[in-house]
């Protein structure tokens, strides 16, 4: 491949809902441009952008696929990215690095929940995006209806620079209203306007006319004296309009039928940013903030967006350069980790295909094989001049699984291998819950999980078992209590004893406190140490039903000791029996962790998700409006809300979707706190049998 500077390279991510044909149009753009012999199939496993065996397996897009595109003498990094909401973390990490957006949207559903999702992240990263309406030789097919329905959940303009000609099975080609020619097929012939579309297409080019001199003052003025804009002044006023955000042209295509390529590969040149149009990148430096300017000559700067384990190369890492150029065979500063990396052969990757090259120019994208502590989201630069990038705010896990090896060779590779795809992916998250002695791994959904037990197994030889995550349930007290206990063992020669007394009190903003205020002596203050160990052992197991205790003051008031027969184990015993009798003197109860939900759903699915919360003890805190979709905040509890993701995906048919983060620990209610206390008796009594 050709070695490309700043101003011929654009960034563009292909973002929208599940099968809206994202990797066919980045596979028919392959085709068209001669980059592949043949066009490959989704259904044959024969795509280059969906390359993995799973993604293969499952028939969609797991991970974001690099796809560079030559053209007109331009290189188009296109960035397919999962539509499956179960990996938005990929959509985050490749609209991070991208310029601008196609969103794609399927001509007979319409705007879909991830269509909504692509479009906030679109407004988030401040993306010039172009909407493409796809698959228009579909039947039911209707561009009208498709282009409404994105326009109802977009919050900037959407205004036609191309109209179909025909449509399902009658679909020919694109009438564009820029060149005012139709264009057949892939569209390198241009043709005259049929004239039964004449209404139509001028109606939709005043409208046109009218967002480009909005685009410029000059032009605007020139527009409102009623003076004609030249083609030119229409272009110029379009590409400004839509670099500022104001507006997304809406294009017209059929990915698998290579309809409509060519105008909407030179609209991509001509009116999406390069690096060097966008908004200069700002980094943390030395001495606070720093203002890169896309320029070989400025200092080396660069993001990392994603990294992968591959089974034969080893782990590869994906940048995006921002600022000066990164050689073969040199070395880099990592400033995330403090470390320094040394950079192999740089690659270009075309799905898998790796095309090695000597020099990355600012504002492209490429892959090094084989560095060693650099993960996704580390920022890399001269020592000399380090530079930090700020990293996007990825959502939260909503489902999780205890994992557990399954066997004894895995048990030692657990913990790296978790650690690793962590580090691949940003909304897996994994920890050691000490309440129930599990190790927890949490994403996005049962398939996100699934997938990430599936790559442990083929990528680190690392096998799991899934079981269902126990509640981290907590014990702690409500009111004042007090106790005495004395521990009296007589063996022969020297024996043991202790003898503590102790008040204990709720304690609501930390956890554990010890106070000594024992007088006169009584009990020597050498043993504070020991008796604190006994109070925080119990405090670690529980003293009800198991589960560890919180938020409770202690003070130890008075006790007695033995000349001889005291010793450290004596009084760390005592203390261990009388917290327990203080704490059943305490009123003790049961806590369980709620969390805050915030669920949007379609309107036609609000009575149905009102229902299915109060059938989870949830608690609704407020209901609302956005962009014509229902929104519910509710305080719901964990127990209650381990399976969601799946039960709203059946509810809402897919289209709703929500968010959850850990708010408060609160008492289980009387009635359902017996029978967590027997059923983890009962767990405790079979471990104490094995």
């Amino acid at each position: 491949m050709k070695e490309y500077t700043t101003e011929f390279i654009r960034n563009i991510a292909l973002v929208s809902h599940s099968s809206a044909g994202k990797t066919m149009l980045a596979e028919a753009f392959l085709h068209f441009t001669g980059a592949t012999t043949r066009l490959g199939r989704i259904e044959d496993g024969t795509t280059i952008g969906d390359f993995e065996v799973e993604e293969n397996r499952r028939g969609i897009s797991l991970s974001t696929a690099v796809l560079p595109v030559e053209y007109r003498d331009h290189k188009i990094n296109f960035l397919d990215t999962p539509g499956y909401t179960d990996f938005v973390g990929e959509v985050v990490s490749a609209l991070r690095v991208v310029d601008g957006a196609l969103v794609l949207v399927d001509a007979v559903a319409g705007a879909e929940v991830g269509t909504e999702i692509a479009l906030n992240y679109c407004d988030e990263f401040n993306l010039p995006r172009f909407v493409v309406i796809n698959k228009m030789n579909r039947d039911n097919a209707n561009f009208a209806k498709a282009l409404e329905s994105v326009r109802e959940i977009s919050t900037i303009r959407i205004i036609p620079v191309q109209l179909p000609w025909g449509e399902k099975a009658d679909f020919k080609g694109v009438i564009d209203l820029l060149t005012m020619k139709a264009y057949q097929g892939d569209g390198k012939t241009a043709s005259e306007i049929p004239a039964e579309f004449g209404d139509d297409v001028e109606a939709a080019r005043m409208e046109l006319i009218e967002v480009a001199a909005e685009g410029e003052d000059e032009l605007l003025m020139k527009y409102l004296e009623g003076e004609e804009l030249s083609p030119e002044e229409v272009q110029r006023g379009l590409v400004k309009a839509i670099h500022s955000g104001a507006f997304a042209p809406a294009f017209v295509t059929a990915g698998s039928a290579q309809i409509g390529m060519t105008r909407l590969l030179d609209a991509i040149i001509e009116m999406m940013p390069s690096p060097s149009q966008v908004p200069a990148a700002v980094v943390q430096g030395k001495d606070g903030e720093e203002t890169l300017a896309a320029r070989d000559s400025g200092p080396l700067a660069a993001y990392v967006w994603k990294t992968t384990a591959d089974p034969f190369v080893g782990k590869i890492t994906y940048f995006r350069v921002y600022s000066g150029t990164v050689n073969s065979d040199s070395r880099i500063w990592n400033q995330s980790k403090g470390a320094e990396e040394r950079i192999g052969t740089l690659h270009l990757l075309r799905g898998k295909e790796q095309l090695a090259i000597k020099v990355v120019h600012t504002g492209d994208i490429a892959t090094v094989p084989k560095l060693t502590s650099t993960a996704t989201g580390d920022s890399l630069c001269d020592k000399g001049h380090p530079l930090t990038f700020t990293v996007p705010t990825y959502p939260h896990a909503l489902y999780r699984v205890a994992v557990a090896p399954k066997s004894q060779a895995d048990s030692a590779k657990i913990s790296p291998t978790l650690t690793r795809l962590c580090e691949e992916d940003p909304t897996l998250s994994w920890f050691n819950e000490m309440a129930t002695n599990q190790t927890i791994l949490q994403g996005m959904g049962d398939q996100h999980i699934d997938v990430a037990i599936r790559k442990a197994e083929a990528k680190f030889q690392t096998s799991f078992l899934t079981l269902e995550p126990k509640v981290p349930y907590r014990e702690s007290i409500t009111k004042p209590g007090q106790a005495m206990y004395r521990h009296k063992k007589q063996t022969g020669g020297a024996g043991q004893f202790g003898e503590v007394h102790m008040r204990i009190a709720p304690l609501p903003d930390e956890e554990f406190e010890l106070s000594w205020d024992v007088f006169g002596g009584a009990v020597s203050q050498s043993y504070e140490p020991a008796i604190r160990k006994g109070i925080q052992s119990v405090m670690k197991e529980g003293a009800v039903a198991g589960f560890p205790l919180s938020n409770v003051k202690a003070s130890v008031f008075d006790g007695k000791e033995h000349p001889v027969d005291s010793k450290p184990v004596a009084f760390e015993i005592a203390a261990r029996e009388c917290f327990k009798l203080a704490v059943k003197d305490a009123s003790p109860v049961l806590l369980e962790p709620i969390m805050n939900v915030r669920i949007v759903v379609p309107e036609s699915n609000m009575g149905d998700i009102l229902g299915d919360l109060n059938t989870r003890r949830a608690r609704v805190q407020g209901m609302d409006t956005e962009k014509g979709r229902s929104v519910v905040t509710a305080q719901a509890p964990l127990a209650e809300m381990q399976r969601y993701t799946t039960d709203l995906r059946s509810i809402t048919g897919g289209r709703g979707v929500f968010t959850m983060e850990f708010a408060s620990y609160e008492v289980v209610p009387t009635h359902l706190s017996a029978g967590v206390i027997e059923a983890r008796q009962k767990e405790l009594a079979a471990q104490r049998e094995e």
